[in-house]
């Protein structure tokens, strides 16, 4: 459902007076922090993060209710320059989202120079027939230190007249130390227009059970890997259900973690299977925590093809 079904769909009923709610997109280059600021801001983890960039491939709704008004926060792949097919639908579902969004907040890395990228983004914010409210997220502010987060902040002043464009609010803010986390989620709900609360108290989220898992066990692999693979991982659910006349509940989850090329298959492998074993170890440790049962997790290595960059696949594996 897109954020307008959604907004058709609540009932005036559910309005009380003051009461702010709205949307919130995170954009930026990858790897600017944009997952890791939408788990702070929610306050438990929704989108998986990692160090490398491209982790995001789907928008990732986090959402924060308080008594004053909920906020929908959609965290979204990072912009980049694209070379293969599913780079090119994974920037078209950056710029679908900011027509449906009441903020948009580009999150720019305190520790790095903005670069041609970051202004190529912004001149598209720009360009916007319908201008969203517009924050800049000066993010890592705790591995920048004091002096470079001043200067960084001083220079996203300075793209107001070179760009065209208008900040609403320029905030440092770390979502690992958790410096300014406070006021980004205050500022964000008092930047909402009055309207309803759209999903019901205590959900963070609207991801389905199997998108969750997926997106966990490849966040494990990604660790794994490190950087050998990560593009070319995605990772599918084959079949998921409660097996039957059990005492205590046990979720079985059948799932294929896919590569593009044959060559691929044993680096996820391992020697005698061994990284494997330690991506469903850790996998099965964390989807447990998720939903709260003991999990058995039958997890292969399948190989579809240039998967990145043929149409049927991407239509197939959900992109």
């Amino acid at each position: 459902m897109s954020d307008r079904d959604v907004r058709d769909n609540t009932t005036p009923e559910t309005t009380s007076e003051g009461h702010r709610s709205g949307f919130a997109c995170f954009v930026g280059r990858p790897n600017a922090g944009k997952s890791t600021l939408t788990n702070a801001l929610v306050g438990t983890k929704v989108a998986i993060a990692s160090d490398k960039p491209q982790t995001t491939r789907h928008v990732i709704k986090g959402i924060v209710t308080r008594d004053d008004g909920q906020l929908v926060i959609l965290d979204t792949p990072g912009v980049h320059r694209p070379r293969t097919l599913l780079g090119e639908r994974l920037n078209q579902l950056v710029y679908d989202t900011w027509s449906e969004v009441d903020v948009v907040g580009v999150c720019l890395p305190c520790p790095e120079k903005v670069g041609p990228g970051d202004r190529f983004l912004l001149t598209q914010i720009s360009q916007l027939p319908q201008k969203p409210t517009l924050f800049a997220l000066a993010t890592k502010m705790d591995i920048a230190g004091k002096q470079r987060t001043r200067e960084h902040l001083i220079g996203l002043q300075q793209l107001e007249s070179e760009l065209g464009l208008s900040w609403d609010q320029i905030v440092p803010v770390s979502a690992v130390s958790g410096e300014n986390i406070d006021l980004v989620r205050d500022l964000l709900i008092e930047a909402l227009p009055q309207g309803p609360a759209y999903y019901p108290d205590g959900e963070v989220s609207d991801e389905p059970q199997e998108t969750l898992i997926a997106e966990l066990i490849r966040e494990v692999a990604l660790g794994v890997v490190h950087s050998e693979l990560p593009h070319s991982i995605t990772v599918t659910i084959e079949e998921m259900g409660l097996r039957e006349d059990r005492e205590k509940p046990l979720l079985d989850i059948f799932a294929n973690l896919v590569v593009e090329r044959d060559s691929q298959k044993p680096i996820i492998l391992g020697k005698k299977a061994e990284r494997l074993k330690e991506i469903g170890t850790q996998a099965r440790r964390r989807i447990s925590a998720l939903v709260g049962t003991q999990v058995y997790l039958d997890l292969k290595v399948k190989v579809v093809k240039e998967w990145q960059r043929d149409p049927k696949a991407l239509n197939r594996l959900g992109f």
